[in-house]
């Protein structure tokens, strides 16, 4: 994650400030029916206050961490703990990055509900996306 430059505002930015407004606005939004994600946790700047502290739907597991599964141990054991984590927050849990059939059988053995990956579909286009929804 890059740090943030001059006049430029990420998302983590936001998130670091810990504003009383942002989360004020967050929670607004969540009130319209949005789902909010953090992407890419257990990377950069995700932290395990922000389960608590900001109205989450989802946790995306970042492909760094799936790309040794299901043979790195190291790997496996934060996945676990990831995926026990969400379930036991309520959260959806989803795997980013699955290439492989193993991986998504480990995944599937954790009980990880939602994946995505180049086993399944490199990225589309909207047409593409919306033939792909008629045949599958």
């Amino acid at each position: 994650m890059e740090p943030v430059k001059k006049g430029r505002v990420t998302t983590e930015s936001l998130l670091l400030a810990d504003d009383e407004e942002t989360l004020r606005q967050l929670q607004s939004i969540r009130q319209l029916g949005v789902k909010l994600s953090i992407d890419d946790f257990g990377t950069g700047y995700s932290s395990l206050s922000y389960l608590k502290k900001f109205p989450i739907s989802n946790l995306k597991i970042d492909r760094s961490f799936i790309m040794g599964l299901p043979a790195s141990s190291e790997d496996a054991a934060l996945v676990k703990a990831i995926v026990l984590m969400g379930e036991s927050l309520n959260l959806n849990v989803i795997a980013e990055g699955i290439e492989t059939q193993q991986q998504a059988d480990f995944l599937k053995s954790l009980n990880c509900k939602w994946v995505q990956g180049f086993l399944y579909s490199k990225p589309l286009s909207k047409t593409d996306f919306l033939n792909f929804l008629k045949v599958h």
